[in-house]
């Protein structure tokens, strides 16, 4: 039987490889192989706005079946920021390096640290939208640990846990993250579609 073929709309190497791992009944193409190598510009305010932008740009040009996610970090004490801005909160290149030092410079030596990453997930299906969100609260650390995941994860530690996200392998970090759980809904929803 042919695996169901899906876009997802990224072109986040780590984020496609955390997604596949999770969706292996289903072949999840990236966006370099519809041959898209452009960036979709986020220009909304809220992470399912720039989810439903994504998505909307590779059903409209491609007419293909497609989902799309944005992922923010809100801290507490910064009033929920990087939040949409995660991804640039230094600039505009994308620097995972200098978001986290100017995160940590932020907060310095604030005794709350508490913060969530928070994702949605925006499916386009057969004409329809669905939209899955998922938090996972936690707190940061005050320098990095690990050498795993992406973006924020050394300095994210899970409620519950004593190791930062970058310290879990793709599986145990994907069984608790935010990511993992909107995607598992993804998954729930279309184990259970009706063809």
């Amino acid at each position: 039987m042919n695996k169901l073929k899906l876009v997802f709309a990224t072109n986040n190497l780590n984020k496609l490889k955390e997604v596949q791992a999770m969706l292996t009944n289903f072949e999840i193409v990236s966006l370099a192989e519809i041959n898209f190598f452009d960036d979709i510009a986020e220009t909304a305010e809220t992470l399912e706005g720039n989810a439903i932008i994504k998505a909307n740009f590779i059903t409209e040009k491609y007419g293909l079946n497609c989902f799309a996610d944005d992922t923010g970090l809100e801290v507490e004490v910064l009033n929920n920021e990087p939040g949409v801005y995660s991804a640039r909160y230094a600039g505009k290149d994308n620097n995972t390096e200098e978001n986290i030092k100017k995160l940590l410079n932020k907060l310095g030596d604030n005794s709350n640290r508490k913060a969530q990453f928070r994702t949605a997930v925006v499916l386009n299906m057969n004409g329809k939208q669905y939209i899955f969100e998922e938090i996972c609260k936690g707190t940061i650390l005050k320098e990095k640990q690990g050498e795993s995941g992406f973006g924020y994860d050394p300095i994210f530690m899970p409620l519950g846990f004593n190791k930062s996200f970058a310290e879990m392998n793709m599986i145990e970090k994907g069984a608790i993250s935010h990511r993992g759980k909107a995607i598992e809904k993804l998954v729930t929803f279309l184990n259970n579609y009706t063809w």
